[in-house]
């Protein structure tokens, strides 16, 4: 039983944080032993956290809990403040459990081991920092340190141009970064009361809408850059493109969803007005990614491009929800959250497994490796078919969730809500060929239908001379490679887990989506109730898409004041 007097949610944090600082000093030659303790420390935390919300979180309370809170900088109302809420609690749990799948898909990992793993765990704690976090500036810091691993991951250990990819990941999220620090300052100091950063009592202050709309704005910008909303979006296939499999699975799962996280906890908890006017402009962005996404994939010869701009659609989804004015769509994008965040993070990593046999990420490269390895095929097929949306996987109860959910708002005309819901069923058409088409690819490509094993035609002088010493070389489409320079073997045991453990909950949540839901339905329903009474204050009557307001909506509002009379 876990003490009420023990700061446990920092130590979820400080675990990870502090024991990285003790990756320089361990002994270690081949990096054997710092594998083992940054996995073990990962899972500790894991360990931890799940203790902690199953003895201490209440998920049928809205306002935040395990609250503990230190006095920082009280000259300017800063505080050490961390807490969570439902919004929090299954983002917290998935950041934990990519990361620490994350570290045992680096098994293998020989170049600076000692670098990587303090990197990863630094990385680790960030997240957690992130979701947790009740100050603006903590938030903020949180939001920053993140950066330095991720840039310094993607620079040292990846592909050919990874220094420009992690530069450009660098700056486009640093530079958007600064409207966050800007919006927590013009916050903490407007409005009534003493000054605060403390995002529970900015939540009860009223801001004037000429101040709110501004910063919604320079908030959804930085947000919209880590969501890889349409036009800022260009990082994340350089990015996933360039970064090893454990960041890719890091970058998809988790880092995508922080920006989706900012908009729902700050430009809606925050700033409900401004989302009013700002709702139809996230509907439409939504469905320009789903579309857009999906169109640009088609041109992607690269599988981790492909899968990057696969991202970029899905991320659509989560923009749609949020903006949909009903409670079902909003918990719909949360669930599509963390179900994106599985589904890419296993397809992320079984990519890495092709790339470790076949050292190449083009597509046409790798034709027929699906009859030399048979598991992986396997494996990928199921990750695409969850990603597809296929019923009983969870990405089709998050996408039918938000569907639903702006089928039936109340709140749009009743054409621009055919309008979305069209171009989003084209997205989810376009969906299957892309994938499907990309599995036929890599694991058939040419010699689909053919039971013989292809034979390399060697071109490169040095490929065959050292063919013609080893007599023996691997061959994969148009891709040659020397048996020593290829693990030319199935799914090992080790990947197979990871991959099961990752399907295993995709598939959960697809049967039983409530798993989830139960978990941060009672907060999503209080946001989107702000966001509903802030509407029948402001009523926009110029709004592009929303229809003046009818009663219906406040049914729900009504019924609980006049039960509390």
């Amino acid at each position: 039983m876990l003490t009420d007097s023990f700061p446990w949610l920092t130590t979820t944090f400080a675990l990870p944080f502090l024991a990285a600082f003790l990756v320089p000093v361990i002994p270690d030659r081949d990096g054997k032993t710092l594998r083992w303790y940054a996995l073990s420390v990962a899972i500790a935390d894991l360990v931890l956290i799940c203790v902690l919300f199953w003895q201490k979180y209440d998920p049928q309370l809205a306002t935040f809990q395990i609250t503990e809170k230190f006095t920082w900088i009280p000259q300017i109302g800063v505080s050490w403040a961390v807490s969570v809420d439902g919004m929090s609690v299954p983002l917290v749990l998935l950041a934990a459990f990519v990361t620490t799948l994350s570290l045992l898909s680096a098994w293998q990992v020989d170049r600076k081991p000692r670098m990587f793993y303090f990197l990863m765990l630094i990385l680790y704690a960030a997240q957690i920092g992130v979701f947790i976090s009740q100050d603006l500036l903590l938030f903020f810091i949180m939001w920053e340190l993140e950066l330095v691993p991720v840039y310094l991951l993607v620079c040292i250990w990846g592909g050919p141009q990874r220094q420009y990819a992690a530069t450009k990941f660098l700056f486009y999220t640093a530079a958007s970064s600064i409207f966050i620090l800007v919006a927590a300052f013009a916050l903490a100091f407007a409005g009534p009361g003493p000054i605060t950063f403390d995002i529970a009592e900015l939540g009860l202050k009223n801001f004037p809408l000429a101040l709110e709309l501004p910063l919604y704005a320079g908030l959804l910008f930085a947000f919209g850059v880590k969501l890889a909303i349409l036009p800022f979006h260009t990082w994340l296939p350089d990015a996933h493109g360039e970064a090893s499999a454990p960041v890719s699975m890091i970058l998809a799962g988790v880092l995508l969803k922080m920006g989706a996280y900012g908009i729902m906890r700050l430009n809606m908890g925050l700033l409900p007005d401004a989302h009013i006017y700002f709702a139809p402009v996230l509907v439409t962005l939504g469905v320009i990614n789903i579309v857009y996404g999906a169109l640009a994939s088609f041109a992607q010869s690269n599988m981790k491009r492909r899968l990057a701009y696969s991202s970029v659609s899905h991320m659509g989804f989560v923009l749609i929800g949020i903006a949909s004015f009903t409670d079902i769509g909003i918990n719909g994008a949360m669930l599509q959250m963390i179900s994106h965040g599985l589904i890419a993070s296993v397809l992320f990593f079984l990519t890495g497994v092709t790339y470790d046999r076949t050292h190449t990420m083009t597509m046409k490269d790798m034709g027929s490796i699906g009859m030399f390895m048979p598991k992986v095929f396997a494996l990928y097929t199921a990750g695409v078919m969850a990603s597809i949306a296929l019923p009983g996987m969870s990405g089709f109860a998050s996408e039918v969730t938000v569907f639903i959910g702006i089928a039936t708002s109340e709140f749009y005309s009743a054409a621009f809500r055919f309008v979305i819901v069209f171009l989003g069923a084209v997205g989810v058409i376009l969906t299957p060929i892309y994938l499907l088409s990309m599995v036929r690819e890599v694991f058939y490509g040419s010699f689909y239908g053919s039971k013989e094993v292809p034979v390399c035609d060697i071109t490169d002088p040095e490929l065959r001379e050292d063919f013609i010493i080893n007599q023996a070389a691997v061959c994969f489409g148009t891709n040659c490679i020397l048996p020593g320079e290829a693990a030319f073997i199935d799914a090992r045991p080790r990947e197979i887990a990871i991959a099961l453990s990752f399907l295993v909950l995709i598939i959960g949540l697809g049967c039983y989506p409530k798993i989830a839901m139960q978990t941060y339905d009672t907060t999503t329903v209080a946001i989107n109730q702000e966001v509903i009474d802030a509407y029948g204050q402001v009523r926009p009557t110029s709004t592009v898409g929303m229809k003046p307001l009818s009663p219906r909506p406040f049914a729900k509002a009504i019924r609980l004041a006049e039960s509390d009379i």
